[in-house]
């Protein structure tokens, strides 16, 4: 009998479709039936306005899912043919983009485009293939001896996390590598939702004022938010070289995905303008005190984990967001960067959390050897 694979592409799959949703449906607000059938963009002519960059973003967009659909079907189903993978992937992925279009069909903001439809079904289908050319050249089950040499038998969700870090930089933070600032943006939803009923009242009235972060407490923000991948690698990392080799690794992935949300967010003549000198010193600090836990247990790294979350999301959340990052923000929050408004921001708001679990759940377990 077939042995199955406990893949980290099937949560990885799952987790980007939840993120299409996401970025096709957003602002989901201003709902509306346009009395025409939802489907009837299926027959409209080519459109008359088009940019290579929307064509290029609606495959690219799509080529993730495919991949990773065709990859969790193979290594799940070792019995499954790769044509076979290629087909269910593909037809999965033309679903979801069909189901988007259709409901973007009650959106005001959005327009529903049978282009879109087939260039995301095209997408999904070039990922699918590549991903059985990379089983077909032994690349898939390359990955997997890897993965049994280098990680713990239960990596799969630390390392569903370590791949989401670096899209979660990609929405432009106040503080570098300042994941999960929520508390003013929470406050100010909370505030809203309940304006004109009698809970308002309810609601504690702040007694201080946000005041920005002075240079040091900038520097430890930047340390700990550094260091928290880092340590979760450690997590799930079996041997002192492999973890030696994943510390510089990771805080590389970091460092180019800053640079590309910066690049994204003020041109790429800009890319490097966040680097400043408490940066610099922060990434320092994670990169020494990384090397002086390298050595250290399982369970040491995850209480240490633990610690170094509630301190990093207690000290983000004191500072307030600068006028000039709110200007950022409407910069992404239009546009073309409207389609990755939604995911970038909400991955960098969940993932801190999302981590913070999977590590409670860790020091929970029974204890284990190392």
């Amino acid at each position: 009998m077939a042995t199955q694979h406990k893949s980290i592409a099937l949560p990885l799959a799952l987790a980007y479709a939840v993120l299409i949703v996401y970025a096709s449906l957003y602002p989901f607000a201003d709902w509306r039936d346009q009395g025409i059938a939802p489907w009837a963009y299926l027959a409209a002519p080519w459109p008359r306005w088009w940019t290579g960059f929307d064509f290029g973003i609606n495959v690219v967009g799509y080529m993730p899912l495919g991949f990773l659909g065709a990859v969790a079907l193979l290594r799940s189903r070792p019995e499954a043919s790769a044509t076979g993978a290629v087909l269910r992937a593909t037809v999965a992925g033309g679903a979801i983009s069909f189901a988007m279009e259709t409901l973007q069909s009650y959106l005001p903001s959005r327009i529903p485009s049978n282009v879109d439809l087939g260039l995301n079904t095209l997408g999904t289908f070039a990922g699918a293939l590549l991903a059985a050319a990379f089983e077909r050249f032994g690349l898939v089950a390359h990955w997997q001896r890897v993965r049994a040499n280098w990680f713990v038998e239960d990596a799969r969700g630390g390392l569903v996390l370590l791949a989401l870090w670096p899209p979660a930089l990609l929405f432009p933070a106040a503080v570098t590598f300042g994941l999960g600032q929520v508390f003013e943006r929470v406050e100010g939803a909370i505030s809203e939702w309940l304006l004109d009923t009698p809970f308002i009242d309810w609601l504690p009235v702040r007694q201080f004022e946000l005041e920005p972060l002075v240079p040091a407490v900038e520097l430890l923000c930047v340390m700990l938010g550094a260091l928290v991948p880092c340590l979760l690698g450690f997590l799930i990392t079996r041997s002192v070289v492999r973890r030696a080799i994943l510390l510089p690794a990771t805080l590389m992935a970091g460092v180019a995905a800053s640079a590309l949300s910066a690049a994204l967010s003020y041109g790429p003549d800009h890319a490097w303008a966040w680097l400043g000198l408490p940066v610099q010193i922060g990434i320092a600090a994670a990169l020494f005190v990384g090397i002086l836990l390298v050595p250290a247990s399982r369970r040491l790294c995850a209480a240490l984990l633990l610690i170094a979350l509630i301190v990093h999301l207690s000290l983000l959340n004191q500072a307030p967001e600068s006028a000039y990052f709110a200007q950022t923000l409407a910069t992404w929050e239009q546009g073309r960067f409207i389609r990755f408004h939604g995911v970038a921001q909400w991955l960098g708001w969940i993932w801190p959390f999302a981590t913070l679990g999977y590590v409670l759940m860790v020091l929970s377990a029974r204890p284990r050897n190392g």
